[in-house]
């Protein structure tokens, strides 16, 4: 049986990873700031665990709930409040920060421990093609128009960091997805792809075997080269 722990579970691309992965029978405890609004992760098989990635006590009381995990989803994500050079402050990009990058550290040095009792060890970080600066300096992506700095800035640390924490445990199989364009509430459901197809990439990476890829960045149609 496999074990998987989702942050950013309550909603949206999380939720819907959570459907997937229950319904390919792993296990999944769906980690959320408010268990209130745990009801449809609920309904889905999930075993909601309150759990703020900005909180280090939240995020080691939700750890401690789980007696076993093979797979991480770091999933938890904001968009934060710039969305451009004007309204853009320290403490605007600092936010952003916090939750999508030393968000993601928080985590998943809290659930290291779990994670090397594994005999598959599996780590999905996702981040965005907003963070990946080919695509941002290439007219007709989707990604080329998006002013944000912060946004964009975290996706691309994102990336950055599942490289350099694939390189530093090798036995794991550590990766990045790109959900793409998505219809979510980030965008005001403005994406031209459904929530299903937001999530392949991750879904994909969180079932890897062994001999799996790591260190890769991948969106629903395979690897993206650097």
């Amino acid at each position: 049986m496999t074990t998987t722990l989702i942050t950013g579970a309550n909603r949206s691309l999380g939720l819907e990873t959570v459907r997937r992965l229950v319904d390919a029978g792993h296990t999944v405890y769906a980690g959320m700031r408010d268990p209130a609004s745990g009801d449809e992760a609920r309904a889905l098989g999930a075993h909601v665990v309150q759990l703020d990635v900005t909180d280090q006590d939240s995020i080691d009381a939700a750890i401690a709930t789980i007696p076993a995990l093979d797979v991480l989803v770091n999933n938890a994500g904001i968009l934060g409040t710039s969305f451009g050079v004007d309204d853009l402050d320290a403490a605007a990009m600092s936010a952003v920060l916090d939750t999508n990058v030393t968000g993601i550290v928080r985590v998943t040095q809290a659930a290291l421990p779990l994670l090397r009792r594994s005999d598959n060890p599996v780590i999905v970080n996702v981040a965005s093609g907003v963070g990946f600066a080919r695509w941002l300096t290439t007219p007709g992506h989707d990604e080329y128009p998006v002013p944000a700095v912060p946004y964009a800035a975290s996706k691309a640390a994102v990336i950055a960091l599942t490289v350099q924490y694939a390189k530093n445990l090798p036995g794991f199989r550590i990766n990045v997805s790109d959900p793409g364009y998505t219809a979510t509430e980030f965008n005001g459901f403005g994406g031209h792809q459904t929530i299903t197809e937001g999530t392949d990439a991750t879904v994909a990476l969180a079932m890897v075997g062994p001999d799996g890829p790591t260190g890769e960045f991948h969106n629903r149609d395979g690897r993206i080269e650097y």
